[in-house]
């Protein structure tokens, strides 16, 4: 009896208790959710020096979507579709190595391919890998990345391989009650609504049968107007399309609106450049809020009830000021984990944030559009590196801009790498303006550039 009361007095006390701890946990939400009603988190107040006021991160925001993206996406599809070039953007007068080595296809990727496949094959090296490049606008997917429920490139490119998957792959399929579908690797996954000109992928099968033409008229017919193989070719078995690779280009294209006043963004380039740099750095020169060093900025807050506002906030920007500010990064192994989103641990070889940039350039360029008819003015940013973090591009390409429009020093994005919170830097700027133009599988040639 003894025994029995207490088993029963305990198991009534832990009941209590759960009770008890599930009542004090709604408690604490009911008053984490009345603190943040009142309160947002405002953007992080880096303190060196600038020339303007920085831009909040909403503003920023607003900023970088308020843009004519239509005819950049408009663009990107008749790229993708082999009725434009990259060559139209930059003119083949001033630059003529860019149509050379964008029309031309596959110079330099056949060195690694072809060589070691003459000696006999046994085991699993009997298999025979391909390496497709694809071209696909970014608008009409999701994505790289397969996904339940979502329309992605991989998803649809493996449906279209599914007809090559040798019988004991397939086999295994069924039994499992999965669909028939091959396997591709990437070389980097893009995100939703980022465009590809030359995305690298690999398939391999233990088939003799199948031919490239076989997979190219597969996945072409799987996706039109949306998806297009630029070419199939048998590779080396070694061949990884993501660690075989040494450097990837972005391109990044940002519309420029006409209503912008130029003459105003002339007189604030002259004010930039005629400002002195120098100035005492830990003096902070941001107007927007001015803490003591010993308040933490990575936790700065301001009422949601009172609208911010400051003097001097800049209205528009200089592309050449945002080409300075880049063409720091060159030639430098840096960790970009301030300009990274949601990055985890790479299986790469070295630090899992550390990328290394050959190029970085913006130039001023016109993209092909009705209206105007002399064509749509753009930014067109290019970058190159051996790999890039996740949304790095965007937060790199928004950010440089944010720091150009305040006139911040020349080194001014060396210096956000040292920030201990991301707010430090700005929101990505839109996906329509990215595109993936190709991946490199030889040394990078520093003349085969779309920006000199």
């Amino acid at each position: 009896m003894v025994t029995s009361f207490t088993v029963k007095s305990v198991a009534t006390f832990i009941s209590k208790e759960k009770r008890l701890g599930r009542f004090r946990d709604l408690v604490s939400l009911s008053s984490m959710e009345n603190q943040t009603k009142d309160k947002i988190y405002f953007y992080y107040n880096h303190t060196d020096s600038c020339n303007s006021a920085r831009w909040t991160a909403r503003e920023s925001y607003k900023f970088m979507y308020e843009r004519p993206w239509q005819d950049v996406l408009h663009f990107f599809s008749n790229v993708v579709n082999a009725r434009l070039t990259l060559s139209t953007v930059f003119g083949t007068d001033n630059s003529p190595q860019v149509s050379t080595y964008i029309d031309v296809v596959d110079d330099d990727y056949k060195t690694l391919e072809l060589c070691d496949e003459k000696e006999e094959r046994f085991g699993r090296w009997e298999r025979v890998t391909f390496k497709i490049i694809l071209s696909y606008s970014g608008y009409a997917f999701d994505g790289w990345q397969k996904q339940p429920g979502l329309n992605t490139v991989q998803e649809i490119v493996e449906k279209s391989l599914g007809r090559f998957v040798d019988d004991k792959k397939a086999r295994l399929l069924k039994e499992k009650s999965k669909p028939l579908e091959g396997c591709a690797v990437v070389a980097g996954r893009t995100d939703k609504g980022v465009s590809a000109i030359r995305q690298v992928c690999s398939f391999y099968t233990w088939r003799k049968d199948v031919k490239p033409c076989d997979i190219e008229g597969e996945i072409n017919s799987a996706a039109p107007g949306k998806l297009r193989v630029v070419s199939v070719s048998e590779v080396s078995r070694v061949f990884h399309p993501n660690f075989s690779a040494k450097w990837r280009r972005y391109l990044y294209i940002f519309p420029l609106n006409d209503q912008e006043n130029e003459k105003q963004c002339c007189e604030n380039v002259k004010e930039v450049e005629s400002f002195s740099f120098a100035r005492n750095c830990n003096e902070p020169s941001n107007k927007c809020v001015e803490s003591s060093s010993s308040e933490n900025v990575e936790n700065l807050i301001i009422g949601n009830n009172k609208e911010f506002e400051a003097p001097n906030k800049p209205t528009c920007f200089s592309v050449c000021r945002v080409n300075q500010l880049l063409r720091h990064l060159e030639g430098k192994l840096l960790s970009y984990n301030m300009f990274a989103r949601d990055t985890k641990a790479s299986r790469n070889i070295g630090p899992p944030t550390e990328c290394f940039m050959y190029h970085a350039r913006a130039a001023e360029a016109r993209i092909p559009c009705s209206v105007p008819e002399e064509g749509r003015k753009v930014m067109c940013v290019e970058l190159v590196a051996n790999r890039f973090l996740r949304k790095m591009v965007r937060v790199l390409v928004a950010t440089s801009i944010r720091e150009a429009a305040a006139g911040a020093e020349e080194d001014v994005l060396l210096k956000l790498m040292e920030a201990t919170c991301r707010r430090a830097t700005a929101p990505p700027a839109p996906p329509d303006g990215l595109c993936l133009v190709d991946v490199g599988y030889t040394d990078f040639n520093p003349k085969n550039c779309l920006i000199p």
